[in-house]
């Protein structure tokens, strides 16, 4: 069996993937970088090394079906497709795939983190407009696109905070373990939001850091729950969302919009925006990928460089 082996390594998770010719996945694997209680993420030096010391044991799980044939490698080798665009972090696995290239004298694709995110969420819809709306959700993006023709068009973001980072802050302020996205969410699950944090938006872009700010002073008051700061949260999040796409549909006339990225992930926030695009009349069309490929994987690498190898479109 020929295959494509994909490899990520983000600020969070080191992740990689087989993909075979039929862009079937035949295996994922990835392990969480550990972060110390009570801080809210890594140094990029710290990280780097971290994915080089995980990444041998999870490309030997990877190995375990022993009728692959490695065909290709594939990386992501930057966050995003914007000039410029550039972390370390993504050192670690470009040199490792680059390696294994050269060992196994096959090709390696670099492509982007983002990419890799978005195809991930493409996994099970292979069919989509020919021009649609995306939001990346996660630790380091709020990015509102447009896919057209595979190009990656940004047209706002969050002018300060993202998404991820409000989740991981907060939870980091309750007490919780860094990344805080699901102990968030089973917090907040038991809680009752208000619509209390106010969505903050300037054309199509957002501003988050208000809402921190909000958050953080009812965390020091003592006055409420952390299960209901916790639900607050997630409700202005949702409620920043469906402005922020529903901005973007009046002003592109696009309705079709794809959620993806780590923050997607979670089922109270996608049941919470579906609430808001339901409870307005919208008209939008929203759509996730499959929750266990919204975090940080590099089955949308693997699946990219799969493409590539085999030209399957």
């Amino acid at each position: 069996m020929r295959a494509v082996l994909g490899i990520d390594t983000s600020c969070y998770t080191t992740s990689c993937a087989l993909v075979d010719e039929n862009l079937s996945l035949i295996t994922s694997h990835r392990m969480l970088l550990p972060v110390k209680k009570g801080m809210r993420g890594l140094q990029q030096s710290e990280a780097v090394f971290i994915h080089l010391k995980q990444l041998p044991e999870l490309l030997r799980k990877a190995m375990l079906p022993k009728a692959v044939k490695i065909s290709a490698l594939s990386v992501s080798a930057k966050p995003t497709d914007s000039v410029g665009s550039y972390m370390p972090v993504f050192k670690a696995g470009v040199s490792i795939a680059k390696s294994l290239a050269a060992a196994l004298n096959v090709p390696c694709y670099e492509t982007s983190h983002q990419r890799g995110h978005l195809q991930a969420a493409l996994l099970n819809r292979r069919q989509m407009p020919s021009e649609y709306l995306a939001l990346h959700l996660s630790g380091g993006t709020t990015d509102l696109l447009i896919i057209s023709s595979e190009k990656i068009i940004p047209i706002a973001n969050s002018l300060d905070l993202h998404a991820g980072q409000l989740i991981d802050r907060i939870g980091v302020r309750l007490g919780l373990q860094f990344p805080s996205g699901p102990d968030l969410e089973t917090l907040a699950k038991r809680g009752v939001s208000t619509g209390k944090y106010c969505v903050n938006l300037k054309d199509l872009n957002c501003h988050l850091s208000g809402a921190e700010a909000q958050a953080i002073r009812d965390v020091l008051s003592g006055l409420m729950s952390k299960e209901d700061i916790a639900a607050e949260v997630f409700d202005l999040l949702a409620r920043t969302v469906f402005q922020m796409i529903y901005a973007a549909k009046k002003e592109t006339g696009l309705s079709e919009v794809l959620i993806f990225g780590g923050v997607a992930s979670s089922d109270l926030f996608r049941n919470l925006l579906k609430n808001q695009i339901n409870v307005h009349q919208s008209g939008l069309n929203v759509m996730f990928g499959l929750p266990e490929y919204s975090g940080d994987n590099a089955v949308g690498v693997a699946l990219i460089g799969a493409i590539h190898y085999f030209n399957k479109l």
